[in-house]
């Protein structure tokens, strides 16, 4: 890692720390120090609001942010409804090391295939290291679940985020410890519509009530990484629900989704919500294979779960109710349709490629009954989705 060698215990060079026990992880950083190009105003307005730090402080926490993807979230602030209180640069997160544990191994792996030895131990050595360094140091035994380090205290913060699963979906985790980050999942970050991004609402977008499809899958894959084969298909379906119920009344895939309910996109940030969506549409496309199976695919998402215990007397019914006479005027986003259909399949020889993971069976347990389970359909339309804010 460019800067880790020269580094004595306890210090930080851009992107790479080395903590007082000699551990190296990483953090988010960007070169510059100056507001971003593309929202000049915006941080001059920020620095300008929060006169007791460095605007340069500012300005670099904000772009490190933006390179985070997070733009933004509570995960940076020391308080959550105040942007000028980001501090992304002294922050270690949990997702950008599990991303980097998962690069090191990838890298080992074609070192070998490469035939260069030497390469395949180095970056096994690496990623071995980093690893341990995650379950010292981005373990919040406290809570029981993944979280950032805390350059700042010192320690590993408490809150609970998407990313706490990072861990499993690159499988750097210990069992126990992915067991009780499902628990934790289920009970704070599942809801109807999905998996919250965090629980603090702050009018960022990457926080309360929104949710995003790479979040959703990293779940997913994650939760069935550890055997969290339920868990994971709740998930799955829940979010699916919420792409179909939104579709179905805009005949469009988004951005982001509200996952507080089902059926309407997610707000909030520095600009309104987009359509589209290439991620949300790579996702919703993989979670279809996953929920339906190859021997019976589907192009909307069932009424019910599959595995769950009314699925077989609703069998071949769907959550899409498409009628051409009351059916939403169409948009000029780009989204693939065909008769009502929320995704209708490619021909065969552009399929995308199906799920690693096995389909779910009929004789799966069924999902427990919980108070935020998506509802069932109705015949009105949910209402339009709050303006987002600017």
């Amino acid at each position: 890692m460019e800067g880790s060698d020269n580094l004595a215990a306890g210090d930080a060079h851009e992107r790479v720390v080395k903590l007082k026990d000699g551990a190296v992880l990483n953090r988010y950083w960007d070169d510059r120090d100056a507001p971003r190009t593309e929202s000049w105003l915006d941080d001059v307005t920020t620095a300008k609001n929060n006169p007791d730090r460095p605007a340069t402080e500012i300005y670099r926490d904000l772009r490190a942010g933006a390179a985070s993807g997070w733009d933004f979230s509570s995960r940076w602030m020391d308080n959550p409804q105040q942007l000028g209180s980001i501090r992304t640069t002294t922050i270690l997160p949990v997702d950008l090391n599990a991303l980097l544990f998962q690069l090191e191994k990838t890298l080992a792996r074609a070192s070998k295939a490469a035939g260069d030895s030497a390469g395949a131990t180095r970056y096994e050595s690496l990623a071995s290291q980093r690893q341990q360094a995650m379950e010292t140091h981005l373990w919040n035994a406290k809570h029981g679940w993944y979280a950032d380090y805390d350059l700042k205290t010192n320690k590993v913060r408490d809150q609970l985020t998407a990313a706490a699963l990072y861990p499993l979906y690159v499988k750097a985790a210990a069992q126990d410890r992915a067991e009780k980050v499902a628990a934790a999942t289920r009970a704070q970050l599942l809801k109807p519509g999905g998996i919250l991004t965090t629980t603090v609402k702050t009018g960022q977008q990457w926080d309360a009530p929104n949710g995003w499809a790479p979040l959703q899958w990293v779940a997913t894959e994650g939760l069935m990484n550890y055997g969290q084969k339920d868990l994971a298909m709740d998930v799955t379906w829940r979010f699916l629900t919420n792409v179909q119920h939104t579709y179905d009344r805009e005949q469009k895939l988004v951005e982001k989704y509200d996952v507080s309910s089902t059926g309407t996109g997610g707000g909030g940030g520095e600009y309104p919500l987009q359509d589209g969506f290439g991620w949300t549409n790579g996702v919703t496309l993989k979670m279809l294979d996953l929920l339906c199976g190859a021997e019976k695919p589907c192009d909307n998402v069932p009424q019910t779960r599959p595995g769950s215990a009314s699925a077989a007397s609703q069998d071949g019914k769907m959550l899409s109710k498409p009628a051409e006479q009351n059916a939403p005027a169409k948009t000029d986003a780009a989204t693939p349709q065909q008769d009502g259909k929320m995704l209708s399949k490619p021909a065969e020889q552009n399929a995308p490629a199906k799920a690693d993971a096995p389909a779910p069976q009929s004789t799966a347990p069924a999902a427990p009954a919980e108070a935020n389970a998506p509802a069932a359909p109705t015949s009105s339309a949910p209402a339009p989705a709050p303006a987002p804010a600017q």
